[in-house]
C-alpha cells in the first residue's frame, strides 16, 4: 500500500484542507503482508472521523492500512473538523465539500479511482457515522454503500438537549432547533425523501455496542429505514463508545462492502 498525505485548497470551504489517502499497491516482497492492486479502476472508501478527531485518527487507532492491503481499494480519510458533515448555519460548507467537491478532487488527483457509484463507499464512527449515513441518504447518486459504527444518528434530539452546555455550538451547525426536524440534516427526513423519490437506495451497515449511550437512537433509525424499504444490515454486540470495538468492526465493514474486483 501507498500512504499519501495531501494538503490542498477547497473552494467549498474557502480554505486549505487535509486528507490522508491509502492507495492499492501490488507487492510480493513485504514481510508479513502482501499488497494487491487489482485491475482497472479501484474502488474507494471515504472513511470519516468523529468529533474529537481528525484525518489521522483511523491510522493512529486502527491498522486500517494493513486491513485493506489485500482488497485492492483506496481509502480517503479527510479532516472535517467539528462541522458534522453539514453546510453549517454559521460556518463552513462541509456537506458540499464531503459529498461533492472531495470526490471530484480525489478523482482528479488519483485518476485510477473509479468514478462509478458501485465502487464508491463511505464509513465512519460516531459523528462520522452520522456523516456516512447522510451520504448514503442524501448523496446516494454518488455513494453506493455506507456503513456507520456507533453513529450519532439523531441530531434533532441533540439540538433539543441543553444539559451539555453546547446550545450555541449546535445552533452554529444546524441552525435554530425548531428548524432541524425535517431539514436536510435530519436522517429520518432524508430517508423519507429518498424512499419517496424512487431513486436507487444504497445498502447500509450499522453497528452499535450494547453499552453505548447511542444504542437507542440507532435502534430507532434502523427501524425507520427498514420500514422505508432500505437494505439495512444491523448488528450489535457487547461494546461501548471506544476504539477497541471500532478497530474490530471496521474489519467487518470492509468484508461487508460490495467490492467487485
Amino acid at each position: 500500500m501507498a500512504l499519501l498525505h495531501a494538503d490542498f485548497f477547497s473552494d467549498a470551504l474557502g480554505m486549505c484542507a487535509e486528507m490522508d489517502v491509502i492507495l492499492p499497491e501490488e507487492t510480493k516482497g513485504q514481510i508479513g503482508m502482501e499488497g494487491r492492486a487489482g485491475s482497472g479502476k479501484y474502488p474507494t472508501l471515504y472513511l470519516l472521523h468523529g468529533m474529537s478527531d481528525d484525518h489521522t485518527i483511523w491510522q493512529r487507532r486502527t491498522s486500517i492500512e494493513r486491513y485493506v492491503a489485500d482488497k485492492g481499494i483506496a481509502v480517503v480519510m479527510p479532516s472535517t473538523h467539528l462541522g458534522w458533515y453539514t453546510d453549517m448555519y454559521y460556518g463552513f460548507d462541509y456537506w458540499t465539500y464531503i459529498s461533492k467537491e472531495l470526490p471530484q478532487i480525489c478523482r482528479s488527483f488519483f485518476p485510477n479511482m473509479s468514478t462509478r457509484r458501485e465502487d464508491t463507499f463511505a464509513a465512519g464512527l460516531s459523528m462520522g457515522g452520522y456523516g456516512a449515513l447522510k451520504l448514503g441518504l442524501g448523496a446516494s447518486e454518488t455513494f453506493g454503500a455506507v456503513a456507520a459504527l456507533s453513529a450519532a444518528t439523531d441530531v434533532v434530539k441533540r439540538c433539543q438537549t441543553t444539559d451539555l452546555g453546547r446550545e450555541d455550538y449546535f445552533l452554529s451547525i444546524f441552525g435554530p432547533k425548531e428548524q432541524v426536524k425535517g431539514s436536510d440534516n435530519d436522517l429520518w427526513a432524508l430517508a423519507d425523501r429518498l424512499a419517496a423519490s424512487g431513486k436507487e437506495k444504497s445498502p447500509i451497515y450499522m453497528w452499535c455496542g450494547t453499552e453505548d449511550s447511542l444504542l437507542e437512537e440507532n435502534h430507532r433509525l434502523r427501524d425507520h429505514l427498514q420500514t422505508r424499504g432500505f437494505d439495512v444490515t444491523y448488528e450489535e454486540s457487547t461494546g461501548d463508545h471506544s476504539w477497541g470495538y471500532w478497530d474490530a468492526k471496521i474489519q467487518t465493514v470492509l468484508n461487508w462492502l460490495p467490492i467487485d474486483r
